[in-house]
């Protein structure tokens, strides 16, 4: 039995999805989760889980932390990044942060039912013309996103909140750590996007269309 993870906070989208997929993949099991922590949940749950198919913007996965943590708990199981933002920056990001795949929200089940086997089955995925449009990302956009994915998932939470305007002090109640604990943080992200402000790293998220 193929067990398929799909990790999106909209229990319509899921349904769908799972409704769709079962005439390609008659003998699978679909396992929901509406947020990062439940999908963690059903990973620890379920230990033959073959494929995470992962919305970028579900709670706890914002700014592509999802895409991190998952990668970096469970880095044997393939995660296949299925959104409704597909510009070439976003993709080209996932790809760079370990995604075994894109799927855009408007593909056709046919085409999602083989991103699938084919992710599986340790392939890469992309839609049709997509991998020759990454290979014209700007040289510049590139070493962002390798300097980016140096950022550990607590630093890309950090980034979240700075990016929303809150200050050191409202950054540690609501990760309820110390604020010399985000001072610290803070000070690990600008050494590694090699950028020398706050405001700097805000702009850098613009850049990087993190949204």
């Amino acid at each position: 039995m193929t067990r398929i993870l799909i990790a999106d906070d909209h229990p319509l989208f899921r349904e769908a999805l799972s409704g769709a997929l079962t005439p390609y993949f008659e003998n699978a099991q679909i396992v929901e989760a509406e947020s990062l922590e439940t999908a963690q949940d059903r990973l620890s749950e379920y230990d033959d889980i073959k494929l995470v198919l992962l919305d970028l913007n579900m709670p706890g996965g914002e700014y592509f932390n999802g895409l991190i943590t998952l990668r970096e708990q469970y880095p044997n199981i393939p995660v296949g990044v299925i959104s409704g933002s597909d510009s070439v920056e976003v993709v080209a990001q996932v790809m760079s942060l370990g995604a075994q795949g894109f799927i855009p929200k408007v593909s056709a089940t046919r085409e999602v039912a083989q991103a699938i086997v084919d992710m599986i089955a340790g392939k890469k995925w992309l839609p049709d013309g997509v991998e020759e449009q990454l290979e014209k990302v700007d040289d510049e956009l590139k070493v962002l996103l390798q300097r980016f994915r140096e950022l550990t998932p607590k630093q890309i939470q950090v980034l979240s909140y700075l990016r929303a305007g809150l200050m050191n002090k409202q950054i540690a109640h609501e990760m309820n750590v110390t604020e010399a604990t985000i001072k610290a943080h803070i000070s690990a992200i600008l050494r590694k996007l090699e950028i020398n402000t706050r405001t700097q790293a805000v702009l850098l998220m613009d850049k990087l269309q993190l949204s």
